[in-house]
């Protein structure tokens, strides 16, 4: 089999493209003229320049195909010009999908997010079912991958044969942009972490994520989503785990949502003015208020998916960021 991936360059793509090359498949990797190609060196795999947005690159490189895992999208908790967000993961999700239909692929595995799920009130962990509408979403990111969830869903309902998969909060090697998460991880390593806001995210290794996008090709049902996630944790208890691991002393100081957000106002203003990313977001910070946490149960019982404990997960973290500093 020739499997197509899209953001094969990325921190999730990577791991779902070593994950098929270890089960024998044969590897296509849709790669953009300016990608960072350093997660694909060494690995056996076929190279086609192409965008989302370019849809004969698109034809091109589905010609021979017979899968695709698309985990391309623009993950960002702020962007200067958020239209560019809903382009590549609304636009490109759907003009990538009519093209691998009318290409005859067999076999279709999208990667959505858990931040198109709703979110229990009282911090119990959510499922695929948990409630949720557009007025949910907090946020660019948030409000784009909904909406191409929502096109996958219609699109399946038109004999596209899509399987979703919503992965967690994905941590582990080879995160070289790196994620909102990775950064977290890298600034709490170099110690530049003082502080903490009450939140809570679940933590899944990446190559896990990668495992269940394998397994949700093979045993998920076509128009089902299953969440691939790990262990619910506080950020405090995430932080105190890096802090164990990398040698250095956990944050003790707690701050009130109310105290971060005019701060995140302040550096989204200064990241307007130098264009540089900033230091916090209005967008985090709202999401910060929640606690994220998720269930996998749905994943485990049809998938057999089985993701290692989130200690593992954040020890390869902190041990790549510490060898790439």
């Amino acid at each position: 089999m020739t499997a197509l991936v899209t953001g094969a360059t990325g921190f999730v793509g990577s791991a779902v493209v070593r994950t098929l090359l270890a089960q024998g498949e044969q590897v296509r990797a849709v790669v953009r003229p300016t990608s960072d190609r350093r997660n694909l060196r060494g690995l056996d795999v076929e190279v086609y320049i192409g965008d989302l947005q370019d849809r004969k690159s698109l034809d091109h490189a589905l010609r021979g195909c017979e899968s695709l895992f698309h985990v391309a999208a623009d993950y960002r908790l702020w962007a200067p010009n958020p239209e560019a967000m809903y382009k590549t993961n609304v636009d490109g999700t759907r003009a990538l999908m009519l093209a691998a239909a009318e290409a005859g692929l067999g076999r279709i595995v999208y990667t959505s997010s858990v931040a198109t799920l709703g979110l229990h009130p009282d911090g119990t962990p959510a499922d695929e079912a948990t409630p949720v509408t557009i007025e949910g979403m907090i946020g660019h990111y948030k409000r784009s991958k909904y909406l191409a969830e929502e096109e996958v869903r219609r699109l399946v309902t038109k004999g596209v044969p899509a399987v979703i998969v919503n992965p967690s909060t994905p941590v582990g090697p080879r995160d070289v942009k790196p994620t909102p998460t990775g950064r977290l991880i890298r600034d709490a390593v170099a110690g530049r972490m003082p502080a903490y806001v009450d939140t809570g995210l679940n933590i899944v290794h990446v190559e896990d994520v990668a495992q269940g996008h394998w397994l949700a090709f093979r045993l998920g049902r076509v128009g089902e989503r299953y969440i691939l996630g790990g262990e619910n944790l506080t950020l405090r208890e995430i932080l105190e785990e890096i802090a164990r691991l990398s040698g250095q002393r956990p944050p003790r100081l707690r701050l009130p949502h109310g105290v971060v957000l005019p701060i995140a106002y302040l550096a989204e203003a200064w990241a307007k003015l130098t264009g540089n990313e900033p230091l916090a977001t209005v967008d985090g910070v709202r999401l910060a208020r929640k606690h994220m946490y998720f269930t996998s149960a749905k994943a485990v019982t049809e998938l057999g998916y089985r993701p290692r404990p989130a200690r593992d997960a954040l020890s390869d973290a902190v041990t790549w960021f510490q060898q790439t500093a």
